[in-house]
């Protein structure tokens, strides 16, 4: 069984920007906002990694396989 997890909680998001924790939060609610306008359902408190990485670095894939290519 694999260790992914498709969503990443406020303290990957922390560790991940090197931000704080309220802004970690405010990141996570306003990227759940624009997917709950898309019809997706959201936690509080977690956002989908794979939306998270298409909005923070531009791309979608985060398969360990293509780390460190240029996108």
């Amino acid at each position: 069984m694999s260790n992914y997890k498709p969503y990443m909680k406020v303290a990957e998001v922390v560790e991940e920007l090197e931000i704080s924790t309220p802004y970690a939060y405010k990141l996570i609610k306003q990227f759940n906002d624009e997917l709950s306008k898309r019809g997706f359902l959201t936690i509080p408190g977690r956002v989908s990694r794979r939306y998270f990485y298409e909005k923070i670095y531009g791309y979608a894939d985060t398969d360990t396989k293509t780390e460190g290519v240029a996108c």
